[in-house]
Protein backbone atom coordinates (compact mmCIF):
# COMPACT_ATOMS: atom_id res chain seq x y z
CA UNK A 1 0.00 0.00 0.00
CA UNK A 2 1.01 3.63 -0.31
CA UNK A 3 1.60 5.42 2.88
CA UNK A 4 1.20 9.09 3.82
CA UNK A 5 4.32 10.96 4.60
CA UNK A 6 3.50 11.60 8.22
CA UNK A 7 5.54 9.67 10.71
CA UNK A 8 4.68 8.14 14.04
CA UNK A 9 6.81 7.01 16.91
CA UNK A 10 8.22 3.49 17.14
CA UNK A 11 5.70 0.75 17.68
CA UNK A 12 6.32 -0.06 21.30
CA UNK A 13 5.72 1.26 24.77
CA UNK A 14 8.05 4.09 25.79
CA UNK A 15 11.44 2.49 26.04
CA UNK A 16 13.85 4.67 27.92
CA UNK A 17 16.56 2.07 27.78
CA UNK A 18 16.67 2.15 24.01
CA UNK A 19 16.28 5.85 23.32
CA UNK A 20 18.83 8.32 24.69
CA UNK A 21 17.51 11.18 26.77
CA UNK A 22 16.80 14.54 25.16
CA UNK A 23 20.03 16.23 24.15
CA UNK A 24 22.02 12.97 24.18
CA UNK A 25 23.05 10.87 21.21
CA UNK A 26 24.20 7.33 20.73
CA UNK A 27 27.94 6.82 20.47
CA UNK A 28 28.84 7.05 16.77
CA UNK A 29 32.33 7.49 15.34
CA UNK A 30 33.10 11.03 14.23
CA UNK A 31 32.18 11.50 10.58
CA UNK A 32 29.88 8.46 10.49
CA UNK A 33 26.60 10.17 11.36
CA UNK A 34 25.88 11.21 7.77
CA UNK A 35 26.62 7.69 6.51
CA UNK A 36 24.45 6.15 9.23
CA UNK A 37 21.53 8.45 8.45
CA UNK A 38 21.89 7.61 4.75
CA UNK A 39 21.73 3.87 5.51
CA UNK A 40 18.62 4.29 7.67
CA UNK A 41 16.84 6.42 5.06
CA UNK A 42 17.77 3.89 2.35
CA UNK A 43 16.32 1.07 4.48
CA UNK A 44 13.12 3.00 5.08
CA UNK A 45 12.87 3.85 1.37
CA UNK A 46 13.23 0.15 0.47
CA UNK A 47 10.24 -0.76 2.64
CA UNK A 48 8.12 2.12 1.30
CA UNK A 49 8.94 1.32 -2.33
CA UNK A 50 7.99 -2.31 -1.81
CA UNK A 51 4.44 -1.32 -0.91
CA UNK A 52 3.90 0.11 -4.41
CA UNK A 53 6.43 -1.51 -6.76
CA UNK A 54 4.35 -4.66 -7.27
CA UNK A 55 1.18 -2.74 -8.23
CA UNK A 56 2.21 -2.05 -11.82
CA UNK A 57 3.41 -5.65 -12.22
CA UNK A 58 0.14 -7.21 -11.01
CA UNK A 59 -1.41 -7.95 -14.44
CA UNK A 60 1.79 -9.69 -15.59
CA UNK A 61 2.02 -11.60 -12.29
CA UNK A 62 -1.60 -12.69 -12.63
CA UNK A 63 -1.07 -14.06 -16.13
CA UNK A 64 2.24 -15.75 -15.34
CA UNK A 65 1.19 -17.38 -12.06
CA UNK A 66 -2.42 -18.18 -12.89
CA UNK A 67 -4.02 -15.93 -10.26
CA UNK A 68 -7.74 -15.23 -10.31
CA UNK A 69 -8.86 -11.60 -9.86
CA UNK A 70 -9.56 -12.24 -6.18
CA UNK A 71 -6.42 -14.31 -5.65
CA UNK A 72 -4.23 -11.64 -7.21
CA UNK A 73 -5.08 -9.28 -4.37
CA UNK A 74 -3.12 -11.56 -2.01
CA UNK A 75 0.15 -10.39 -3.61
CA UNK A 76 -0.55 -7.00 -2.04
CA UNK A 77 -2.52 -8.19 0.97
CA UNK A 78 -0.02 -10.77 2.30
CA UNK A 79 2.71 -8.13 2.70
CA UNK A 80 0.39 -5.62 4.36
CA UNK A 81 -1.11 -8.19 6.74
CA UNK A 82 2.16 -9.39 8.23
CA UNK A 83 3.69 -5.91 8.24
CA UNK A 84 0.69 -4.36 9.97
CA UNK A 85 -0.11 -7.31 12.20
CA UNK A 86 3.40 -7.77 13.58
CA UNK A 87 4.59 -4.18 13.84
CA UNK A 88 2.44 -3.68 16.95
CA UNK A 89 4.63 -6.22 18.71
CA UNK A 90 7.93 -6.02 16.85
CA UNK A 91 9.04 -2.81 18.56
CA UNK A 92 9.80 -4.99 21.58
CA UNK A 93 12.24 -7.06 19.53
CA UNK A 94 14.59 -4.09 19.28
CA UNK A 95 14.34 -3.48 23.01
CA UNK A 96 15.26 -7.08 23.73
CA UNK A 97 18.08 -7.80 21.26
CA UNK A 98 19.24 -4.27 20.43
CA UNK A 99 18.04 -1.95 17.69
CA UNK A 100 20.87 -2.62 15.24
CA UNK A 101 20.46 -6.38 15.60
CA UNK A 102 16.72 -6.05 15.02
CA UNK A 103 17.30 -3.98 11.88
CA UNK A 104 19.90 -6.42 10.53
CA UNK A 105 17.62 -9.39 11.30
CA UNK A 106 14.60 -7.78 9.66
CA UNK A 107 16.45 -6.68 6.51
CA UNK A 108 18.06 -10.13 6.16
CA UNK A 109 14.65 -11.82 6.30
CA UNK A 110 13.28 -9.24 3.86
CA UNK A 111 16.07 -9.82 1.32
CA UNK A 112 15.84 -13.63 1.49
CA UNK A 113 12.05 -13.46 1.06
CA UNK A 114 12.45 -11.09 -1.91
CA UNK A 115 14.73 -13.57 -3.66
CA UNK A 116 12.33 -16.40 -2.87
CA UNK A 117 9.47 -14.40 -4.38
CA UNK A 118 11.48 -13.70 -7.51
CA UNK A 119 12.20 -17.40 -7.97
CA UNK A 120 8.65 -18.52 -7.01
CA UNK A 121 7.21 -21.20 -9.28
CA UNK A 122 3.63 -21.12 -8.03
CA UNK A 123 1.11 -18.61 -6.79
CA UNK A 124 1.15 -19.81 -3.19
CA UNK A 125 4.95 -19.60 -3.00
CA UNK A 126 4.83 -16.00 -4.18
CA UNK A 127 2.16 -15.09 -1.63
CA UNK A 128 4.15 -16.83 1.13
CA UNK A 129 7.29 -14.89 0.14
CA UNK A 130 5.35 -11.62 0.28
CA UNK A 131 4.11 -12.51 3.76
CA UNK A 132 7.65 -13.18 4.97
CA UNK A 133 8.77 -9.90 3.39
CA UNK A 134 6.18 -8.10 5.51
CA UNK A 135 7.40 -9.88 8.64
CA UNK A 136 10.98 -8.81 7.97
CA UNK A 137 9.92 -5.21 7.37
CA UNK A 138 7.90 -5.23 10.61
CA UNK A 139 10.93 -6.36 12.63
CA UNK A 140 13.26 -3.73 11.15
CA UNK A 141 10.99 -0.69 10.71
CA UNK A 142 10.60 0.42 14.37
CA UNK A 143 14.38 0.41 14.86
CA UNK A 144 14.91 2.79 11.92
CA UNK A 145 13.23 5.66 13.73
CA UNK A 146 14.79 4.91 17.13
CA UNK A 147 18.30 4.88 15.65
CA UNK A 148 17.65 7.93 13.49
CA UNK A 149 16.62 9.98 16.52
CA UNK A 150 19.26 8.44 18.79
CA UNK A 151 22.25 9.17 16.55
CA UNK A 152 21.45 12.78 15.67
CA UNK A 153 21.87 15.78 17.91
CA UNK A 154 18.78 17.92 18.63
CA UNK A 155 18.54 20.92 16.35
CA UNK A 156 19.60 21.29 12.70
CA UNK A 157 21.23 17.86 12.45
CA UNK A 158 18.13 16.00 13.60
CA UNK A 159 15.86 18.25 11.53
CA UNK A 160 17.84 17.44 8.38
CA UNK A 161 17.66 13.72 9.15
CA UNK A 162 13.91 13.87 9.69
CA UNK A 163 13.45 15.86 6.47
CA UNK A 164 15.26 13.09 4.57
CA UNK A 165 13.06 10.47 6.27
CA UNK A 166 9.85 12.30 5.31
CA UNK A 167 11.12 12.88 1.76
CA UNK A 168 11.79 9.15 1.40
CA UNK A 169 8.28 8.39 2.62
CA UNK A 170 6.68 10.85 0.23
CA UNK A 171 8.67 9.93 -2.86
CA UNK A 172 8.77 6.17 -2.20
CA UNK A 173 5.42 5.55 -3.86
CA UNK A 174 6.47 7.37 -7.04
CA UNK A 175 9.80 5.54 -7.13
CA UNK A 176 7.99 2.23 -6.68
CA UNK A 177 5.43 2.88 -9.42
CA UNK A 178 8.06 4.05 -11.92
CA UNK A 179 10.53 1.31 -11.06
CA UNK A 180 7.80 -1.30 -11.20
CA UNK A 181 6.77 -0.18 -14.68
CA UNK A 182 10.32 -0.05 -16.04
CA UNK A 183 11.41 -3.38 -14.53
CA UNK A 184 8.24 -5.20 -15.58
CA UNK A 185 8.40 -3.99 -19.17
CA UNK A 186 12.16 -4.47 -19.66
CA UNK A 187 13.32 -7.34 -17.45
CA UNK A 188 10.05 -8.99 -16.39
CA UNK A 189 7.86 -8.93 -13.29
CA UNK A 190 10.26 -11.07 -11.22
CA UNK A 191 12.66 -8.14 -11.03
CA UNK A 192 10.26 -6.15 -8.86
CA UNK A 193 11.24 -8.76 -6.25
CA UNK A 194 14.91 -9.24 -7.22
CA UNK A 195 15.65 -5.50 -7.05
CA UNK A 196 15.40 -5.61 -3.25
CA UNK A 197 18.44 -7.89 -2.98
CA UNK A 198 21.24 -5.45 -3.95
CA UNK A 199 19.57 -2.59 -2.04
CA UNK A 200 19.11 -4.78 1.02
CA UNK A 201 22.70 -6.03 0.94
CA UNK A 202 23.95 -2.44 0.73
CA UNK A 203 21.77 -1.55 3.73
CA UNK A 204 23.09 -4.55 5.68
CA UNK A 205 26.75 -3.74 5.01
CA UNK A 206 26.18 -0.11 5.93
CA UNK A 207 24.33 -1.05 9.12
CA UNK A 208 27.12 -3.35 10.27
CA UNK A 209 29.74 -0.70 9.58
CA UNK A 210 28.08 2.56 10.62
CA UNK A 211 25.19 1.92 13.01
CA UNK A 212 25.70 1.77 16.79
CA UNK A 213 24.00 -0.77 19.02
CA UNK A 214 21.56 0.21 21.73
CA UNK A 215 21.31 -1.15 25.21
CA UNK A 216 19.29 -4.34 25.49
CA UNK A 217 16.41 -4.48 27.90
CA UNK A 218 13.90 -7.23 28.59
CA UNK A 219 10.37 -5.84 28.80
CA UNK A 220 6.97 -7.47 29.02
CA UNK A 221 5.35 -8.04 25.63
CA UNK A 222 1.68 -8.49 24.87
CA UNK A 223 2.19 -11.56 22.72
CA UNK A 224 -1.35 -12.79 23.34
CA UNK A 225 -2.95 -9.54 22.24
CA UNK A 226 -0.78 -9.26 19.14
CA UNK A 227 -1.50 -12.89 18.20
CA UNK A 228 -5.26 -12.53 18.70
CA UNK A 229 -5.42 -9.32 16.63
CA UNK A 230 -3.29 -10.85 13.88
CA UNK A 231 -5.42 -14.01 13.66
CA UNK A 232 -8.60 -11.93 13.57
CA UNK A 233 -7.31 -9.76 10.72
CA UNK A 234 -6.05 -12.74 8.68
CA UNK A 235 -9.35 -14.57 9.17
CA UNK A 236 -11.40 -11.56 8.07
CA UNK A 237 -9.28 -10.98 4.97
CA UNK A 238 -9.41 -14.69 4.11
CA UNK A 239 -13.19 -14.72 4.54
CA UNK A 240 -13.83 -11.74 2.27
CA UNK A 241 -11.35 -12.89 -0.36
CA UNK A 242 -12.68 -16.46 -0.40
CA UNK A 243 -16.27 -15.20 -0.64
CA UNK A 244 -15.43 -13.66 -4.01
CA UNK A 245 -14.59 -17.10 -5.40
CA UNK A 246 -16.63 -19.57 -3.32
CA UNK A 247 -19.72 -17.66 -2.25
CA UNK A 248 -20.82 -16.31 1.11
CA UNK A 249 -22.38 -19.58 2.26
CA UNK A 250 -19.27 -21.68 1.65
CA UNK A 251 -18.19 -23.63 4.77
CA UNK A 252 -14.65 -22.23 4.48
CA UNK A 253 -15.96 -18.66 4.35
CA UNK A 254 -18.29 -19.16 7.31
CA UNK A 255 -15.49 -20.89 9.22
CA UNK A 256 -13.11 -17.97 8.59
CA UNK A 257 -15.72 -15.50 9.86
CA UNK A 258 -16.22 -17.66 12.95
CA UNK A 259 -12.48 -17.68 13.67
CA UNK A 260 -12.39 -13.90 13.28
CA UNK A 261 -15.26 -13.38 15.74
CA UNK A 262 -13.73 -15.74 18.32
CA UNK A 263 -10.33 -14.04 17.98
CA UNK A 264 -11.85 -10.60 18.48
CA UNK A 265 -13.65 -11.77 21.63
CA UNK A 266 -10.40 -13.25 22.94
CA UNK A 267 -8.61 -9.99 22.10
CA UNK A 268 -11.08 -7.88 24.09
CA UNK A 269 -10.93 -10.15 27.14
CA UNK A 270 -7.14 -10.44 27.01
CA UNK A 271 -6.44 -6.73 26.57
CA UNK A 272 -8.59 -5.78 29.55
CA UNK A 273 -6.27 -7.81 31.79
CA UNK A 274 -2.83 -7.08 30.30
CA UNK A 275 -0.80 -4.25 31.92
CA UNK A 276 0.70 -3.13 28.58
CA UNK A 277 -1.87 -4.02 25.88
CA UNK A 278 -1.02 -3.53 22.20
CA UNK A 279 -4.65 -2.48 21.68
CA UNK A 280 -5.71 -0.62 24.85
CA UNK A 281 -9.50 -0.96 25.32
CA UNK A 282 -9.65 2.71 26.37
CA UNK A 283 -8.94 3.69 22.76
CA UNK A 284 -12.34 2.31 21.71
CA UNK A 285 -14.40 3.20 24.77
CA UNK A 286 -16.12 6.17 23.06
CA UNK A 287 -16.78 7.13 19.47
CA UNK A 288 -14.76 10.31 19.97
CA UNK A 289 -11.62 8.31 20.82
CA UNK A 290 -12.30 5.50 18.33
CA UNK A 291 -13.26 7.74 15.38
CA UNK A 292 -9.73 8.87 14.37
CA UNK A 293 -8.38 5.31 14.77
CA UNK A 294 -11.14 3.88 12.58
CA UNK A 295 -10.43 6.66 10.08
CA UNK A 296 -6.80 5.53 9.95
CA UNK A 297 -8.10 2.05 9.08
CA UNK A 298 -10.47 3.30 6.37
CA UNK A 299 -8.23 5.79 4.53
CA UNK A 300 -5.61 3.21 3.41
CA UNK A 301 -8.46 0.92 2.34
CA UNK A 302 -9.52 3.58 -0.14
CA UNK A 303 -5.96 4.32 -1.31
CA UNK A 304 -4.97 0.70 -1.83
CA UNK A 305 -8.23 -0.05 -3.61
CA UNK A 306 -7.70 2.94 -5.89
CA UNK A 307 -4.16 1.92 -6.87
CA UNK A 308 -5.02 -1.77 -7.28
CA UNK A 309 -8.08 -1.31 -9.50
CA UNK A 310 -6.66 1.65 -11.42
CA UNK A 311 -3.69 -0.54 -12.35
CA UNK A 312 -6.06 -3.20 -13.68
CA UNK A 313 -8.07 -0.50 -15.49
CA UNK A 314 -5.09 1.06 -17.24
CA UNK A 315 -3.44 -2.17 -18.37
CA UNK A 316 -6.29 -4.62 -18.93
CA UNK A 317 -9.00 -2.23 -20.17
CA UNK A 318 -7.14 0.77 -21.61
CA UNK A 319 -4.18 -1.25 -22.89
CA UNK A 320 -1.45 0.86 -21.25
CA UNK A 321 2.06 -0.55 -21.01
CA UNK A 322 3.53 -1.03 -17.51
CA UNK A 323 5.74 2.05 -17.90
CA UNK A 324 2.82 4.19 -19.06
CA UNK A 325 0.77 2.96 -16.11
CA UNK A 326 3.53 3.94 -13.70
CA UNK A 327 3.73 7.40 -15.23
CA UNK A 328 -0.05 7.79 -15.09
CA UNK A 329 -0.04 7.13 -11.34
CA UNK A 330 2.93 9.37 -10.48
CA UNK A 331 0.67 12.47 -10.14
CA UNK A 332 -0.88 10.74 -7.13
CA UNK A 333 2.45 10.95 -5.31
CA UNK A 334 3.17 14.48 -6.52
CA UNK A 335 -0.16 15.68 -5.14
CA UNK A 336 0.58 13.90 -1.87
CA UNK A 337 3.99 15.54 -1.50
CA UNK A 338 2.71 19.06 -2.22
CA UNK A 339 -0.17 18.98 0.26
CA UNK A 340 1.95 17.17 2.83
CA UNK A 341 4.36 20.12 2.79
CA UNK A 342 1.52 22.65 3.05
CA UNK A 343 -0.45 20.87 5.78
CA UNK A 344 1.85 21.76 8.74
CA UNK A 345 1.53 25.44 7.82
CA UNK A 346 -2.27 25.27 7.58
CA UNK A 347 -2.96 23.27 10.75
CA UNK A 348 -2.24 26.10 13.27
CA UNK A 349 -4.74 28.36 11.50
CA UNK A 350 -7.52 25.97 10.52
CA UNK A 351 -7.14 23.04 12.90
CA UNK A 352 -7.01 19.28 12.46
CA UNK A 353 -10.74 18.76 11.90
CA UNK A 354 -10.99 21.23 8.99
CA UNK A 355 -7.77 20.17 7.22
CA UNK A 356 -8.38 16.46 7.80
CA UNK A 357 -11.97 16.72 6.56
CA UNK A 358 -10.81 18.59 3.46
CA UNK A 359 -8.25 15.86 2.77
CA UNK A 360 -10.84 13.11 3.22
CA UNK A 361 -13.18 14.95 0.87
CA UNK A 362 -10.42 14.99 -1.74
CA UNK A 363 -10.03 11.23 -1.36
CA UNK A 364 -13.75 10.65 -1.84
CA UNK A 365 -13.98 12.90 -4.88
CA UNK A 366 -10.79 11.51 -6.48
CA UNK A 367 -11.94 7.90 -6.21
CA UNK A 368 -15.49 8.73 -7.37
CA UNK A 369 -14.03 10.60 -10.36
CA UNK A 370 -11.95 7.57 -11.31
CA UNK A 371 -15.08 5.42 -11.00
CA UNK A 372 -16.74 7.59 -13.68
CA UNK A 373 -13.64 7.22 -15.87
CA UNK A 374 -13.75 3.43 -15.47
CA UNK A 375 -17.45 3.28 -16.30
CA UNK A 376 -16.89 4.88 -19.73
CA UNK A 377 -13.36 3.60 -20.40
CA UNK A 378 -12.35 1.95 -23.63
CA UNK A 379 -9.26 1.27 -25.74
CA UNK A 380 -9.41 4.82 -27.14
CA UNK A 381 -9.40 6.54 -23.71
CA UNK A 382 -6.40 8.86 -23.28
CA UNK A 383 -4.17 9.19 -20.25
CA UNK A 384 -5.56 12.60 -19.22
CA UNK A 385 -8.76 11.28 -17.56
CA UNK A 386 -6.54 9.03 -15.40
CA UNK A 387 -4.12 11.79 -14.38
CA UNK A 388 -6.63 14.24 -12.95
CA UNK A 389 -8.32 11.95 -10.39
CA UNK A 390 -4.85 10.73 -9.35
CA UNK A 391 -3.74 14.29 -8.54
CA UNK A 392 -6.89 14.96 -6.51
CA UNK A 393 -6.56 11.68 -4.60
CA UNK A 394 -2.90 12.31 -3.79
CA UNK A 395 -3.64 15.84 -2.62
CA UNK A 396 -6.35 14.49 -0.35
CA UNK A 397 -4.05 11.84 1.09
CA UNK A 398 -1.33 14.39 1.83
CA UNK A 399 -3.79 16.52 3.80
CA UNK A 400 -5.27 13.59 5.72
CA UNK A 401 -2.56 11.56 7.46
CA UNK A 402 -0.91 14.31 9.52
CA UNK A 403 -4.14 15.67 11.10
CA UNK A 404 -5.55 12.22 11.83
CA UNK A 405 -2.25 11.04 13.35
CA UNK A 406 -1.97 14.21 15.43
CA UNK A 407 -5.46 13.73 16.89
CA UNK A 408 -4.78 10.07 17.71
CA UNK A 409 -1.55 10.86 19.52
CA UNK A 410 -3.07 13.85 21.34
CA UNK A 411 -6.00 11.80 22.64
CA UNK A 412 -3.85 8.87 23.80
CA UNK A 413 -3.03 8.78 27.54
CA UNK A 414 0.65 9.34 28.31
CA UNK A 415 1.10 5.72 29.44
CA UNK A 416 -0.23 4.46 26.09
CA UNK A 417 1.65 6.70 23.63
CA UNK A 418 3.78 3.82 22.40
CA UNK A 419 0.73 1.62 21.89
CA UNK A 420 -1.00 4.46 20.02
CA UNK A 421 1.99 4.85 17.69
CA UNK A 422 2.19 1.12 17.00
CA UNK A 423 -1.56 0.82 16.50
CA UNK A 424 -1.54 3.75 14.07
CA UNK A 425 1.16 2.14 11.94
CA UNK A 426 -0.55 -1.23 12.10
CA UNK A 427 -3.95 0.16 11.12
CA UNK A 428 -2.45 1.82 8.03
CA UNK A 429 -1.24 -1.56 6.76
CA UNK A 430 -4.20 -3.65 7.92
CA UNK A 431 -6.72 -1.18 6.51
CA UNK A 432 -5.33 -1.63 3.03
CA UNK A 433 -5.38 -5.42 3.33
CA UNK A 434 -8.94 -5.59 4.66
CA UNK A 435 -10.27 -3.01 2.22
CA UNK A 436 -8.83 -4.83 -0.76
CA UNK A 437 -10.34 -8.10 0.46
CA UNK A 438 -13.80 -6.54 0.66
CA UNK A 439 -13.46 -4.83 -2.72
CA UNK A 440 -12.41 -8.01 -4.55
CA UNK A 441 -15.71 -9.51 -3.38
CA UNK A 442 -17.53 -6.45 -4.75
CA UNK A 443 -15.72 -6.84 -8.11
CA UNK A 444 -16.72 -10.50 -8.37
CA UNK A 445 -20.35 -9.70 -7.51
CA UNK A 446 -20.65 -6.83 -10.02
CA UNK A 447 -19.38 -8.54 -13.16
CA UNK A 448 -15.59 -8.71 -12.89
CA UNK A 449 -13.12 -6.62 -14.86
CA UNK A 450 -15.37 -6.34 -17.90
CA UNK A 451 -18.37 -4.75 -16.19
CA UNK A 452 -17.67 -4.20 -12.51
CA UNK A 453 -14.64 -1.88 -12.29
CA UNK A 454 -16.65 1.33 -12.19
CA UNK A 455 -18.97 0.02 -9.49
CA UNK A 456 -16.05 -1.36 -7.48
CA UNK A 457 -14.22 1.97 -7.56
CA UNK A 458 -17.41 3.71 -6.49
CA UNK A 459 -17.62 1.28 -3.57
CA UNK A 460 -13.99 2.13 -2.78
CA UNK A 461 -15.02 5.74 -2.18
CA UNK A 462 -17.25 4.53 0.66
CA UNK A 463 -14.19 3.92 2.85
CA UNK A 464 -12.90 7.52 3.01
CA UNK A 465 -16.51 8.76 3.04
CA UNK A 466 -17.13 6.81 6.24
CA UNK A 467 -13.83 8.12 7.60
CA UNK A 468 -14.99 11.66 6.79
CA UNK A 469 -18.12 11.15 8.89
CA UNK A 470 -16.18 9.65 11.80
CA UNK A 471 -13.39 12.23 11.80
CA UNK A 472 -15.34 15.33 10.79
CA UNK A 473 -17.98 14.82 13.45
CA UNK A 474 -15.88 13.61 16.36
CA UNK A 475 -12.35 14.97 16.07
CA UNK A 476 -11.50 17.82 18.42
CA UNK A 477 -9.12 20.61 17.54
CA UNK A 478 -5.80 20.25 19.34
CA UNK A 479 -5.24 23.33 21.49
CA UNK A 480 -2.21 25.42 20.65
CA UNK A 481 0.63 25.14 23.17
CA UNK A 482 0.74 27.88 25.76
CA UNK A 483 3.78 30.02 25.00
CA UNK A 484 3.14 32.57 27.74
CA UNK A 485 6.15 32.70 30.08
CA UNK A 486 5.39 31.21 33.44
CA UNK A 487 5.06 33.77 36.23
CA UNK A 488 7.70 33.36 38.93
CA UNK A 489 6.44 31.90 42.16
CA UNK A 490 6.35 34.41 45.02
CA UNK A 491 9.17 34.08 47.52
CA UNK A 492 7.89 33.27 50.95
CA UNK A 493 10.32 34.24 53.65
CA UNK A 494 10.19 32.30 56.83
CA UNK A 495 10.20 34.38 59.95
CA UNK A 496 12.92 33.56 62.35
Amino acid sequence: MTRGSSFTAPASEPDTASVPPTGATLNVRRGSVASAVGILVLTHLMFVVDTSIVNVALPDIGRAMGFSSAGLSWVVTAYALTFGGLIMLSGKVGSTIGRRRALVLGVTVFVIASLAGGFATSAWLLVAARAVQGAGAAVAAPSVMVLLVGMTAPGPQRSRAMAMFVLATGTGAAVGLLAGGVLTQTLGWRWVMFVNAPIGVLALLGALRHLPETERRRTSSDVGGAAASFVAMVALVLAFTSAAERGWTSPSVLGAFAVAVISLVVLVVWERRHPHPVVPPAFFSTLRSAGPLLTMLLVPAGQVGFLFFTTLLTQQVLGFSPIRTGLALVPFTLGLIVTNQLTPRLLPRWGERVIGSAGLSGLVLGIAWMALVAADAGPDTSVIPVLLPSVLLGAGAGATFAPVTAVIMHQAPAEHLGAAAGLTQGLQQLGGAMGLAVLTSVLAATGGLDHGLGTTLLATAAFPLTGLALFGLWARRIPAPDTTPARPLPIVRKSV
